[in-house]
């Protein structure tokens, strides 16, 4: 089974830069990665211009003008471009366990997408983060909270069964999916523009299509690095979107991935 990692960022290279690390030292790697920039400057692209030199994974940069926040989007464009059957996803801000990829991939189900823990790293550690470009932590790391989802224990997660319902602790930003599954939907919501629900509406459209949900804990683990929170300004707007398909159990998106399918064949 091919495998890609969709690596989501905005204007934050020093973050990304930290994730690619994590990237280099995974047990198991994926077979390409992707990176959908939602608008980043230049020094984003020279960040993974340099990352390029450094491995000999495949590493495409899918890049969209900055015009405000379009997760949805550059999300869409990714998955188009992304070659394997199965695809992981993270934010550029999400640092991987070495095991990450490996986790994930030994969870993998036909009809059914996987969402996984994320530990904090605080706001007050983020000098030492970068001073020492750390990308490994334990439960006995300085500098995060919520350390308990630090726990690798790989045994234990054999004991989160898969479910037909949504989770409220689902996040995007560490979460994997069949390729064919985001298609049966159209993939991500390009009406959400604006920070919020772009991601949980997409797995409340693959569960409405009979995609089950399974939560990895103690395996897939993602060291989420402390920021400002975004800008709400849409989400009275986004909420309302959610909100629909939730009402008219919807499973497909009209403005959605379908549209970037033809240039990516």
């Amino acid at each position: 089974m091919k495998c890609s990692l969709i690596i989501s960022t905005y204007n934050w290279p020093e973050a990304l830069n930290l994730v690619l690390k994590s990237l280099l030292i995974q047990s198991k790697k994926p077979d390409e990665i992707i990176i959908a920039d939602d608008g980043s400057t230049v020094e984003t692209k020279r960040l993974i211009d340099s990352f390029r030199k450094k491995t000999s994974l495949i590493i495409y940069h899918v890049w969209q003008e900055d015009k405000g926040f379009r997760k949805a989007k550059i999300l869409n464009k990714a998955i188009a471009k992304s070659t394997g059957q199965y695809i992981i996803q993270i934010d550029g801000d999400c640092i991987m366990h070495h095991h990450f990829i490996r986790d994930h991939i030994s969870l993998a189900k036909n009809n059914c997408f996987l969402f996984g823990s994320r530990v904090n790293i605080k706001q007050e550690y983020l000098d030492t983060l970068f001073n020492k470009k750390q990308i490994n932590f334990t439960v006995f790391s300085k500098g995060i909270k919520k350390r308990t989802r630090a726990l690798h224990i790989p045994f234990l997660s054999r004991f989160y069964k898969e479910k037909t319902k949504f989770s409220k602790k689902y996040r995007g930003c560490n979460t994997s999916y069949f390729k064919n599954d985001a298609l049966k939907v159209n993939g991500y919501n390009e009406g959400f523009e604006g920070w919020g629900r772009e991601d949980s509406e997409f797995a409340l459209r693959l569960i409405n299509s009979g995609v089950i949900s399974r939560r990895i804990r103690y395996k897939g683990i993602v060291f989420h690095i402390y920021h400002y929170e975004k800008p709400k300004n849409k989400l009275e707007e986004n909420n309302h979107i959610e909100h629909q398909t939730i009402t008219l159990k919807k499973t497909w998106c009209d403005n959605g991935i379908n549209k970037y399918l033809s240039e990516n064949k």
